[in-house]
Order: C-alpha cells, then sequence, then structure tokens
C-alpha cells in the first residue's frame, strides 16, 4: 500500500507494562493499523495514513488516558 506510513508516537504518563497493554489494545481496535511496537514512553506503528490519518491514532492514544507529545 503506496499510502503506509511508519511513525513513532513518543507518549508521557506510561510508567508500567499495564501501560503498555492499554495503549496496545487501544491501538489494535483501529482499522489500517499495524502495530510495530510499544514500549513505556513510545509506540511505533505503520498506518495507511489515508484511511486513518495521524490525529485519529493520537486522539485514540490520548482517550486511553495518555499524553502524545512531540
Amino acid at each position: 500500500n503506496i499510502y503506509m506510513k511508519t511513525q513513532e508516537f513518543k507518549i508521557e504518563g506510561m510508567s508500567c507494562g499495564h501501560c503498555v497493554m492499554s495503549v496496545r489494545k487501544a491501538i489494535s481496535k483501529l482499522d489500517n493499523v499495524k502495530i510495530d511496537d510499544v514500549q513505556i514512553g513510545k509506540a511505533k506503528v505503520e498506518y495507511d495514513e489515508i484511511k486513518t490519518p495521524e490525529s485519529v491514532i493520537i486522539s485514540t492514544i490520548e482517550n486511553a488516558g495518555y499524553k502524545v507529545i512531540g
């Protein structure tokens, strides 16, 4: 897919494995988004920026209770 973009989101407020699972679970509900990696403080995803814009991913992470920075 030519619209696939890989991006790492820096995330504030994650402090433990539970936070990692929370963010992973929230992102996994999005269509057209593939999780590469989620660690404390960051999430790296590959997504179709036409079907699922960056703003949707950010609001999904923030709705899970964390803050995307940078």
